[in-house]
C-alpha cells in the first residue's frame, strides 16, 4: 500500500472536500462525522464536534487523500496540517514502522485497537514530520 496525505481542517473539512471532488472530477465524498462513530459513554461527545468531519477520503487521479475537521480545543496550524499516513494489511509492519520512527520522535497516540483500525497510532518524528498509523484489512469500510 502507499503512504496517502491526510489534510486536517478547522471546521471546514466538507466545504474543502467537496470542493476538491468536483475541481478532480471524482465522486461525492461519503463523510463520517464525529457524531456518526461509536460514543463513549464514559465521555459526552461535545454539540460543537458532531457535524464535524472525523473521516472522508478521496481518490485523486489514483492517489488517496484523507481528510478531517481537528477536535474541538485541538491545536491547529494553518500550513501545518497535513500528516502522512502508513496504511498497511500487515499489522507487523505497522508496528515495525511506528516503533523506529518514534525513536527520537514525540507519541501523540500509542498504537491501539479502535474502532476503524486493530491497530492504530500517532507520532511526531524527530524530523518535525506528523505520522498515522493504520492496520486496515479488507473487511474496513472505505
Amino acid at each position: 500500500m502507499a503512504v496517502d496525505v491526510y489534510l486536517t481542517f478547522n471546521g471546514n473539512c466538507r466545504e474543502a472536500a467537496e470542493f476538491y471532488a468536483e475541481v478532480f472530477k471524482t465522486e461525492k465524498p461519503e463523510i463520517m462525522t464525529f457524531g456518526d462513530s461509536p460514543q463513549n459513554p464514559d465521555y459526552v461527545l461535545p454539540e460543537e464536534a458532531k457535524d464535524l468531519v472525523l473521516h472522508t477520503r478521496l481518490n485523486i487521479n489514483g492517489s488517496n487523500v484523507m481528510f478531517s475537521d481537528t477536535f474541538p480545543g485541538s491545536p491547529f496550524v494553518a500550513g501545518n496540517n497535513i500528516s502522512l499516513a502508513f496504511v498497511s494489511k500487515e499489522e507487523d509492519m505497522v508496528k515495525s514502522a511506528f516503533n523506529a520512527l518514534k525513536e527520537g520522535g514525540k507519541v501523540s497516540m500509542d498504537l491501539q485497537e479502535t474502532f476503524w483500525s486493530k491497530c492504530y497510532g500517532s507520532l511526531r518524528d524527530k524530523f518535525g514530520i506528523e505520522w498515522q498509523f493504520s492496520h486496515e484489512t479488507d473487511q474496513m469500510p472505505q
